[in-house]
């Protein structure tokens, strides 16, 4: 079993003991009882763990990481030939960009976001107005602020204009506000705040909001300014990375999939992560059950039944060079049990060899062996969905993705020869199998492509894609699409809990 950090252990007995959140017959205060409340730094730290353990939802199967990567050109879910995954067409809905108000992912992904940015207003609230003080009680308080920022800049990244309220006291409607209005809240929250965090990163703070994370966020902001908010800020998204990059805490992995072990802990290229643990954060990430199929269990030694849906798309595959390491992201091909014989099926008394195909026939009966299936997290033997699930503590930032930030911003200031030769965003490269670039070869093209395969299911894609313009571009039995699908609706129930808020254009 990994070795549980101090502040995880508290995330995971949040996560183990929300009675707060699940006794419906608690009594109710009108306001909230703070003499005594605390008693300790611990207890502090403790309760703020409340507001991190609303990230742990974040790579399930319908809710944001999902919506991000199914509406790009990563990820699909086709219907299976035994008619399974289909689902209403909820997720053809987000595969060919005809997003409903009332579609189920939707609405749980607002969710995640909104309940996320509720837990932080409370825990921000009650550590501020509480009489305990202790060395880095501002530092928590900090924290939790940069948190709030990070649900809010996924607010407007995928539904633009939204509610905002910072104020747990206040029991008004939040008006909608305007992403130029929220993006310069969450620059000004990173900046107020940043000063305060830890700057080293170490075990006690594992999972943490760090300097590193707060500046990662704050390039990433910058980066898609343009988008965003119709100003380019590609100078302060290269200002932002180098606060990281001068830090000198963080690296490029000799081994790419070392970030993604199930013991990842050790990465010294994961800036921000979701801890996770076998056991006590069952039901939230279990990716070998949503991709694989049952012949895979020989593979890897699992237990139960595999859901066999969510798939990679098939013209992505084809974005990967055959010698790029990266593409091992995925399996394809012939599949061997743990002893390495070649799986196979006695079917009509023929030998039937099980190799997953990149390649997909039909779209709306997609066969069992179709579409190459992530293995990108290792995955631990034994696995059984909501026994035991995957111990993988999921990545959100990396180094990679600051020096890529960095390159990218360069390059649209026409300076990326500046950071060409720099030896560890050549090993980004190397480490791959693939050789370094030069001047000529860094078009949009090539740097979308070259995220992608770096990235691929690390819900950046759809991001990634609207900034470089292709967004609306056809793909894989996915039609053009216009302007509007740049956002996602806004969920009918939210529409109709707060008559402040308007829906997006187009819906």
């Amino acid at each position: 079993m990994k070795k549980i950090f101090s502040f995880a252990a508290f995330l995971f007995a949040v996560v183990l003991f929300p009675a707060a959140c699940t006794d419906l017959d608690e009594e109710v205060y009108t306001e909230i009882p703070l003499d005594g409340f605390f008693k300790s730094e611990k207890e502090v730290l403790m309760y703020a763990g409340r507001s991190y353990a609303k990230l742990q939802r974040f790579p399930e199967e319908q809710r944001l990481w999902s919506l991000i990567e199914n509406a790009s050109d990563e990820m699909v879910i086709p219907g299976r030939d035994d008619g399974l995954w289909w689902e209403q067409g909820r997720w053809d809905e987000l595969h060919t960009h005809h997003f409903s108000a009332t579609n189920k992912i939707l609405r749980q992904s607002w969710e995640f976001v909104f309940e996320g940015i509720t837990a932080c207003n409370e825990v921000i609230y009650v550590t501020e107005e509480s009489d305990i003080q202790f060395d880095g009680k501002e530092r928590v308080v900090g924290e939790i602020k940069i948190l709030r920022a990070l649900f809010y800049y996924w607010a407007i990244d995928n539904w633009g204009n939204v509610p905002f309220t910072i104020d747990f006291t206040d029991k008004e409607l939040p008006e909608q506000k305007d992403r130029k209005f929220i993006f310069s809240f969450i620059e000004k929250e990173i900046l107020d705040n940043v000063e305060l965090l830890q700057d080293q990163p170490s075990s006690a703070y594992y999972g943490r909001v760090t300097q590193g994370m707060a500046y990662t966020l704050l390039a990433r902001l910058y980066l898609n300014a343009a988008e965003w908010i119709g100003e380019s800020k590609y100078q302060e998204a290269v200002d932002a990375c180098d606060k990281v990059i001068g830090q000198g805490f963080y690296h490029i992995e000799d081994d790419y999939f070392a970030n993604f072990k199930v013991h990842n802990e050790g990465s010294v290229e994961n800036i921000f992560v979701i801890p996770n643990h076998s056991v006590y954060t069952k039901d939230r990430l279990y990716w070998y059950t949503l991709t694989l199929n049952d012949a895979s269990r020989a593979t890897f030694g699992f237990k139960g039944e595999m859901w066999d849906g969510f798939v990679l798309e098939p013209d992505f595959f084809n974005k990967y060079a055959v010698n790029d390491l990266r593409r091992n992201s995925f399996l394809y091909g012939q599949q061997y049990d743990m002893n390495g014989n070649p799986v196979y099926f006695i079917e009509n008394n023929d030998t039937v060899w099980f190799e997953y195909t990149p390649t997909i026939a039909n779209y709306r009966a997609r066969k069992r062996w179709e579409g190459a299936r992530c293995c990108k997290y290792e995955y631990q033997k034994e696995l059984e969905y909501y026994v035991t699930d995957m111990e993988n503590d999921f990545v959100i930032f990396r180094y990679a993705d600051v020096l890529y930030t960095k390159l990218e911003a360069l390059w649209r200031l026409g300076r990326a020869g500046e950071i060409l030769g720099d030896p560890e965003l050549q090993k980004i490269r190397t480490r791959a199998g693939m050789p370094v670039y030069n001047a000529s070869e860094i078009t949009a093209e090539e740097l979308l492509d070259e995220f992608g395969r770096e990235f691929a299911w690390e819900a950046r894609r759809r991001q990634d894609q609207i900034r470089f313009g292709v967004w609306g571009s056809t793909w894989w039995n996915k039609p053009a699409s216009g302007a509007t699908a740049k956002l996602f609706p806004i969920p009918q129930t939210a529409l109709s809990a707060n008559s402040k808020i308007k829906q997006n254009d187009g819906y």
